[in-house]
């Protein structure tokens, strides 16, 4: 590990360079405008919980040397594109950074597949850029608007955990901004760069990443498609079949009960090769292509998304999905990845309460706790529509990073059904009795007293804390409560 003061960042090497020109719309280092700041209202992609922050836009690396300075008794956070469903990236009271601002992509390496860029830029814009190149990211959740800043702090999963783990492994080197002024250059295998992935901002400020890519032929996935008529045959056909797929998810019906409790949809798949594009399309097989409906409206009302609404919902989708498996079609990335990223604001489709997003991991092993928290969910007849099921691959190094090999459940809940916090409470010991967690980016409400047992390295993640940040300026809503 490299320290140094605020100065140039370090070179980046490689066999074939292309270096990006300059976003004219972000202030760069050695800009001596100072850095604009204002109370707002903020809250988690979930929409609940608002917070008063003091928003601080940096808009170079000076600027974020200085609003760290000056973040005051209730200190700061980092925040990118605010997809954190939870409280992770909110600071009542005191500082949060917006480094959306810094989002220039420096250099990349078109030999050997790797990008220098600033965390402030997301995954979509990596995306539009190294697709054409023939890269696509390691690793994308369910948008890809999220930055890559946000997506080292969270450690980031999506469908291909089974075969290429989380973001963090595919990072090859981050600088990162701690609490006293110095910029460190942090590598795998050092205890910084454990306690960073996943450490949901409270290590520092990443300021830059290398990436580690993915190549591609095309920008279309070839998907197949197949229903399970129940949670025994859906697990069944996932821990049989998965080692097929770099990709896979189930969209999984909690509505359903009896004989058919944990019916599902199973979607997977890998990147189509050039020789399976259609011919109309062999003019541009890596452009990267989009679509995008209307907003979500405001001021949906609350109860829109009902248990009857998603009832219908959920029947409908079960029964669009081929009765025999439907293979090899194509989808363009957009479409496989990020469908409710052509919904812009598609949160508020849960209507002025907001939703909880709630999302766990069990062990192999742990298939019981699973089928008896799917049938305690389907009991209270949660009315979720975004419910989906994975299978997770060999844990990573970060010391709170979420994936572990298991399991992996998340659902979406209005934040107004009744008793919804109870019933989250005993989900909650369900899941720490199993050995399993919660994921820490989409929690709001997890108590503190079940965090020990579901990070067994969460004393190491407070200790290194407190050495590099004994002021506490690193702080967030989260961390206050679950005391990190």
């Amino acid at each position: 590990m490299q320290c140094r003061h605020i100065a140039k960042l370090s070179p980046f090497t490689g066999a074939t360079v292309t270096v990006m020109p300059t976003d004219t719309r972000t202030q760069h280092p050695g800009s001596t405008e100072s850095t604009p700041s204002a109370l707002v209202s903020l809250t988690g992609w979930g929409r609940t919980a608002p917070t008063p922050p003091r928003l601080v836009r940096p808009r170079s690396y000076e600027e974020v040397v200085a609003a760290v300075r000056g973040c005051g008794a209730r200190g700061g956070i980092a925040r990118g594109l605010g997809r954190a469903y939870g409280d992770a990236v909110q600071n009542a009271g005191g500082a949060v950074l917006d480094m959306t601002a810094l989002d220039r992509i420096h250099a990349i390496d078109a030999t050997a597949g790797t990008v220098l860029c600033d965390a402030g830029v997301s995954l979509h814009r990596l995306m539009a850029v190294l697709l054409p190149l023939g890269w696509f990211v390691p690793v994308t959740p369910g948008t890809r608007y999220v930055t890559v800043g946000g997506a080292l702090g969270a450690d980031i999963h999506g469908k291909n955990h089974h075969v290429s783990g989380s973001f963090a492994r595919h990072v090859l080197s981050f600088e990162l901004l701690t609490a006293d002024g110095e910029i460190r250059t942090v590598v795998p295998g050092t205890p910084l760069f454990d306690a960073t992935a996943g450490g949901m901002g409270l290590t520092g400020i990443i300021l830059t990443a290398t990436v580690q890519l993915q190549p591609v032929e095309t920008s279309l996935m070839s998907v197949d498609t197949e229903r399970a008529t129940d949670l025994d045959d859906l697990l069944a056909r996932l821990a049989a079949t998965d080692h097929r797929y770099r990709y896979s998810v189930a969209w999984i019906d909690l509505l359903a009960r009896g004989r058919t409790l944990g019916r599902s949809v199973l979607t997977r798949g890998d990147h189509a090769p050039l020789d399976q594009t259609p011919a109309r399309a062999r003019g541009g097989p890596l452009a990267f292509r989009t679509s995008q409906l209307p907003p979500a409206p405001l001021g949906v009302p609350d109860g829109l998304l009902g248990r009857t609404t998603v009832g219908l919902f959920n029947e409908l989708w079960y029964r669009k999905a081929p009765r025999t498996p439907r293979t090899g079609q194509l989808q363009r990335i957009s479409t496989f990845f990020h469908p409710l990223d052509g919904v812009p604001h598609w949160n508020r489709v849960y209507g002025r309460s907001g939703f909880v997003q709630y999302q766990f991991v069990v062990g192999y092993g742990g298939e019981g706790a699973l089928r008896r928290i799917v049938e305690r969910i389907a009991r209270q007849r949660c009315p979720s529509f975004l419910a989906v099921l994975k299978r997770f691959g060999e844990g990573d190094p970060g010391w709170l990073s979420f994936p572990m090999p298991g399991w992996t459940l998340a659902l979406d809940i209005p934040a107004n059904l009744p008793g919804l916090a109870a019933f989250l409470d005993g989900l909650d010991e369900e899941v720490a009795t199993a050995g399993g967690r919660v994921y820490l980016a989409k929690d709001a409400r997890l108590r503190p007293e079940l965090l020990t047992a579901m990070y067994p390295r969460l004393g190491e993640f407070r200790s290194l804390r407190r050495e590099l940040d004994p002021e506490g300026v690193f702080v967030s809503d989260l961390s206050r409560r679950l005391d990190l």
